[in-house]
């Protein structure tokens, strides 16, 4: 199973043990009051939102019937998954060393925070993909009860089946920032993932603007079956950046720029 278009991988988010997964409470959810309910989702789910490639299930190539310049010239934006570019880090699986590793931990993190989690088959592609077998069984629950919650979902104006209103676009990414491998042996890693996180609607009659935030989480991996695999993670805020003196993009630039700039489908 490929979570991009170039790399094959494997993988899902949380795990065992000391995991700290966030569902959402009695009444639907965490809520950060008047500001947004971007780190809604994160909280909920652990998913911090919570690299290569989320976008790598919501966005995976394949083959278009019109080139871009056909596009462009019927008027339409130029919309894809970001492409590649230079040597390929991963040709098929992650690398069974340090580096392999830090991208495996990377790229799902991407997958986990990708809006294809609100769509329960491909959330079940990604925990299956991301997560250890004997890990995975046990996350789909946890996750199917947590994305299924209908406070939840309209807390952060979704509906039933995880779909934003007509004329709004929702945005769940990851952008991984950096990666650090704490602990590692021959099977087994520690590695901490850094990122930045966009979520929200984006839309002119959104009550949940899309808004950034920042977390690192650590995930531990093993090697299963050919390839690195998380079996657990713990998530915290930051490091968070001083926040420079930027206007706020309008909605429609917001909607525009999404559809627009697909997300890389390879971290690392």
């Amino acid at each position: 199973m490929s979570l991009g278009d170039d790399h094959q991988s494997s993988g899902g988010y949380g795990g065992t043990g000391q995991t700290r997964t966030r569902l959402p409470d009695a009444d639907g959810g965490p809520r950060r009051g008047a500001r947004s309910s971007s780190r809604s989702l994160v909280t909920v789910v652990g998913v911090v939102v919570l690299l290569i490639a989320a976008i790598a299930f919501a966005n995976r190539g394949g083959d278009d019937s019109a080139s871009p310049d056909d596009e462009a010239a019927a008027g339409n934006p130029k919309t894809s998954a970001t492409a590649p570019s230079g040597t390929r880090p991963v040709q098929s699986g992650f690398a069974h060393d340090e580096q392999g590793a830090q991208s495996a931990a990377a790229n799902y993190a991407v997958a986990l925070g990708s809006d294809g989690m609100f769509d329960k088959a491909r959330r079940h592609e990604i925990v299956d993909t991301v997560y250890a077998p004997d890990v995975a069984a046990s996350r789909q629950a946890d996750l199917d009860g947590a994305y299924a919650s209908q406070k939840f979902l309209a807390n952060i104006g979704l509906d039933k089946n995880g779909k934003p209103p007509t004329g709004q676009t929702f945005v769940s990414r990851v952008i991984p920032v950096g990666t650090k491998t704490t602990a590692s042996s021959a099977d087994k890693a520690t590695v901490e993932v850094w990122y930045t996180s966009l979520f929200g609607l984006s839309g002119g009659t959104s009550t949940n603007p899309v808004t950034e935030s920042w977390y690192t989480t650590t995930y531990q991996l093993t090697w299963t079956n050919n390839d690195w695999k998380v079996t657990d993670f713990q998530q915290k805020d930051g490091p968070v950046p001083v926040g420079r003196d930027q206007r706020a993009s309008t909605a429609d630039d917001m909607t525009k720029a999404v559809e627009e700039y697909g997300g890389f489908t390879y971290a690392r």
